[in-house]
């Protein structure tokens, strides 16, 4: 069986937790360029194109990035001041049920 280019091969102690499917890029190798000096989302898709597709990827680079001390995203600091509550935290809203008059 060939094995997978060397930049998608986990080494002895790295998490294989995928963090974009759309490029096989891993939770390490985002903590890596971090710790590189990436400090934005956009500076983690230039080193290894993660969130360049798809996009669903991203929330969790922003969450990686605030882990290690990076600035919020423009979204949740405008949030933030705008008062509104965190999408992550609020709960989702139940639908009412509309009685009928007897």
């Amino acid at each position: 069986m060939p094995s997978a280019p060397a930049h998608h091969r986990t080494t002895p102690g790295e998490s294989a937790m995928y963090v974009c499917m759309c490029h096989a890029v891993t939770e390490d190798q985002v903590k890596q360029a971090i710790e590189a000096g990436a400090d934005s989302p956009r500076s983690i898709a230039q080193g290894c194109r993660a969130g360049t597709d798809c996009g669903s990827c991203v929330r969790r680079i922003q969450a990686l990035l605030g882990e290690h001390g990076a600035r919020p995203c423009p979204t949740a600091r405008l949030a933030a001041r705008l008062g509104l509550a965190d999408p992550e935290a609020a709960e989702p809203a139940r639908p009412q049920r509309v009685r009928r008059a007897a």
